[in-house]
């Protein structure tokens, strides 16, 4: 699990449903454990569908904003545009925060296991 997925919209949502979707009879610890490995798959599923496709997300948007920039040049934009424009930003801001925050998290692992290697 990645720090940033928290800030996610709908990810607790989603993690608070699965893990109330299983069912295991057990002693506690025993069924933490068994719900982490049942709960595995859901997450690599959901990171596929809403993270790994950041990148792609982002220049999206740099391309959609571009545009209204160019228009913007040309003639004055309407309120409508404007408001997109401002939520465009937003979202950009948003998702670049998510992929500085996950090549950090990834360097850290690969630090430690590098430096546990040796």
């Amino acid at each position: 699990m990645l720090e940033c997925w928290s800030e996610i919209p709908g990810y607790k949502q989603f993690v608070s449903d699965q893990w109330r979707s299983f069912q295991v009879d057990g002693l506690s610890g025993c069924i933490v454990k068994k719900k982490f490995k049942l709960i595995k798959p859901s997450l690599k599923l959901w990171n596929s569908n809403y993270v790994q496709n950041l990148l792609r997300r982002i220049s999206t948007i740099k391309e959609r904003i571009a545009l209204l920039d160019c228009n913007g040049e040309i003639v004055s934009l309407s309120d409508g545009k404007f408001e997109e424009l401002h939520g465009l930003t937003g979202d950009l801001h948003f998702l670049s925060r998510i992929t500085t925050s996950i090549c950090c998290q990834q360097s850290r692992l690969l630090l430690l296991k590098e430096r546990f290697e040796l």
